[in-house]
Parts: C-alpha cells; structure tokens; sequence
C-alpha cells in the first residue's frame, strides 16, 4: 500500500509554535505528529509515504530522512507554487499506479488503515472518502413548545455531525481529472464527480480522530498520547 500526507501547510492557526517548527513536526509526546502518522501506516501494511511538501520543506526532509528508520520507504515531492489539497498528487502520478490514501498531515487516529483500504478497492467509486462522526455542544437550554406553551427542556443538547475526516482512498484513473500545476482541493474533486454523476464512495470510522488545528487540539493530542499513540515504535533518539 501507498499513501501521500500533505505536509506542507503554514499552520497559521498555531502560531506562534509553526514559526519555529513546521505543523506536521510539532512534538506529540515522545514522537511528532507526521513519525506518528508514518508509524500509524506502516501497522497496516503501508511501505511507500510520499510527503507532499511546501513550507519548511527541507526542514522536513532532513528531519525524517529517507524513512529506513521508520521501517518505511518515504520520498519527497516539493510545490513550486501551492497547488491546494488534491494537486499536489499530479507530482507523484508516475509512482502511484494502484488505489492510495490522501491524507492531511495535521491528523492523528487510530484508523485501521487496512480495513479502510479493503473497503476502498471493493468499492466501484473511483474515490472514497473517509469520515467521522462528530459531537458539537450546544450552550444553551433548547425549549420544546407548541403553541405558547413549553412541554419540555433538553438541557445543553449536543449536535452530531458526519464531517471529512481528510484522508481519502484515490484510484489512479482520477488523474485525468485532476488539473496539473493549478490549485485544486479535495473538496473541487469531490463536488467535481458529483456535477457528473460520478459515485464517490463513504466509509464512516469509529476510531479515534483528531485534526490538530487548533492550539486546544494540540493540547488534547499530548493528553492522549499515551493511551493510543505510545505503543508505535518510534526511532531511537539521536545524539
């Protein structure tokens, strides 16, 4: 198996820890959040990570090197000009002849990635997104009522969404829908298929999710880190 983690976002909303460390490489636990996603592929069965690169790009590269220490195969492809969420896969096309995972480089799960990825082959879309289900809280009382009078109160309810969960299965005949050298994102794709009556598949996960994209969220990530992340053998450190 094959997968591509975008890895070349400003991280603008982590300020000011991403002026100093690319977001991908901010320190989660012992490890950082890409060596978790690199390890998180490699127990399913993924051998070949291609790194899609912008910022910090060489700081990236230096830092995780050509992936023998992760068990893995892993190379670089850097955008001269932003090329959004789905462009940056027009760089690799000649190495990914079979299905592949997307996915954004500020995530961490639990995913059984094999599972998702059986899924995926089995499935007649061309492209199959993955999701998650999540809670909302709502901060006030919402009031049941008919007519001018209240019959009941639910207290703080909360709202469930089915959201993206930015990792995606692409089969390769999708390069002829993708533009070359322009920023096009996943979300154009996805509404792209759609406008041509093109089935794109779903696969809801019940695994643990979590798109580091706020400073509260990479709070939350060193908190569980232990209890889902700690057992993924990371490389010795160096010195």
């Amino acid at each position: 198996m094959k997968a591509i983690i975008l890895a070349g976002g400003l991280g603008t909303r982590l300020k000011p820890f991403t002026q100093v460390i690319p977001k991908p490489l901010l320190p989660v636990g012992e490890s950082s959040v890409l060596e978790i996603q690199i390890l998180s592929l490699k127990k399913h069965g993924v051998t070949d990570i291609f790194i899609a690169t912008n910022y910090m790009a060489d700081y990236v590269q230096a830092f995780l090197g050509d992936g023998s220490k992760y068990g893995v195969r892993l190379v670089f492809s850097k955008e001269q000009q932003p090329l959004g969420t789905c462009g940056p896969v027009t760089l690799l096309e000649n190495e990914l002849t079979e299905p592949f995972f997307l996915m954004n480089g500020d995530i961490l799960t639990t995913l059984d990635f094999g599972k998702a990825y059986s899924f995926a082959c089995q499935h007649a879309a061309q492209l199959v997104v993955l999701t998650k289900e999540i809670r909302t809280p709502f901060s006030f009382g919402k009031v049941l009522s008919k007519d001018d009078c209240l019959i009941g109160l639910e207290e703080k309810p909360n709202f469930r969404f089915e959201i993206l969960s930015g990792i995606y299965v692409l089969k390769p005949s999708l390069f002829s829908l993708i533009p070359k050298g322009t920023y096009y994102g996943i979300d154009s794709l996805i509404k792209d298929m759609l406008a041509a009556n093109m089935k794109v598949g779903k696969y809801l996960m019940q695994e643990y999710w979590l798109d580091i994209g706020q400073i509260e969220d990479f709070e939350e990530a060193q908190e569980v880190y232990k209890t889902h992340f700690e057992h993924l053998k990371s490389p010795p450190a160096k010195g």
